[in-house]
């Protein structure tokens, strides 16, 4: 067993479930939504777009691009939260922050795939 991929494989799936943790909810009510487990996913997503720095192989490069797009999906929508106000911030603009959340969960989603369609292609 090779703990690298291991460490790699559970942060990746982390911060798919962590995001998907905050996405999950009425888009309307802000009490469904914890400003915490934003800050939980970003840090998560931060961590396991490091874990694929050093990856040089083509899927290495697909998985780190979509890290990215999901960490600065994340980033902007805690910023848009964070430049309206936690509590008083209207509903269009709670509305783009889960909507840029979703972005960040579909690249989270679309990582994992491309990662569990890697590990079923890999031969010992």
């Amino acid at each position: 067993m090779n703990i690298d991929k291991v460490i790699a494989g559970f942060f990746i799936i982390l911060a798919m479930t962590v995001n998907f943790g905050f996405f999950y909810g009425d888009m309307g009510d802000i009490e469904l939504h914890s400003k915490y487990e934003l800050f939980a996913a970003i840090v998560v997503n931060i961590i396991a777009t490091l874990l694929k720095l050093g990856d040089r192989t083509q899927m290495g490069s697909v998985l780190l691009a979509t890290s990215l797009v999901a960490v600065i999906q994340l980033v902007i929508a805690a910023s848009v939260w964070t430049i309206f106000g936690y509590e008083t911030i209207s509903r269009e603009m709670f509305g783009i922050v889960i909507a840029l959340s979703g972005g960040a969960l579909l690249a989270n989603i679309t990582s994992v795939v491309l990662y569990v369609s890697e590990t079923v292609k890999s031969k010992r």
